[in-house]
């Protein structure tokens, strides 16, 4: 699969209603956690997509699996790199340097809660199918599809 030819999420703002579900089930999609309540309850959420306000307008933020991306050029460990054109984080490799949280022009790569750097890496290990943002988007604001 060519890297242009990749389906990617995105997000209709005009549909989208603030409601932040996406990052609730980025959240659980990537805890490990087999209950939602479990992985969730009493718990600083850390998801990979953020739903940014401006004005009456609502949207979501998530990595864009850039053709020529800039974080994995710049990562000095050898932690990021593209597969099956999106971009992934390998977790033992990463220093915690945050080199790429610096370069990300859409903010998008955040330091992780144990050194290692996270993102979106469109549920590629945690569900089979579309990723778990737009599986809970209620107002489907939110689609993964190839726009190539």
């Amino acid at each position: 699969m060519r890297v242009n030819d990749m389906k990617r999420v995105y997000v209709n703002e005009k549909w989208c209603l603030g409601c932040h579900l996406c990052e609730y089930n980025c959240a659980y999609a990537n805890s490990g956690e087999p209950d939602m309540v479990k992985a969730l309850r009493g718990k600083k959420i850390r998801p990979n997509i953020v739903v940014e306000e401006d004005g009456d307008i609502n949207y979501a933020v998530s990595c864009r699996h850039c053709k020529d991306p800039i974080c994995v050029k710049s990562c000095i460990s050898g932690a990021l790199s593209i597969e099956n054109g999106a971009v992934r984080v390998d977790h033992e490799k990463c220093v915690g340097c945050l080199t790429c949280v610096l370069v990300c022009p859409y903010g998008c790569v955040r330091e992780g809660e144990h050194g290692a750097v996270t993102k979106c890496e469109l549920c590629l290990n945690n569900t089979v199918g579309e990723p778990a943002c737009v599986k809970g988007c209620p107002n489907r604001a939110i689609v993964f599809e190839d726009r190539g």
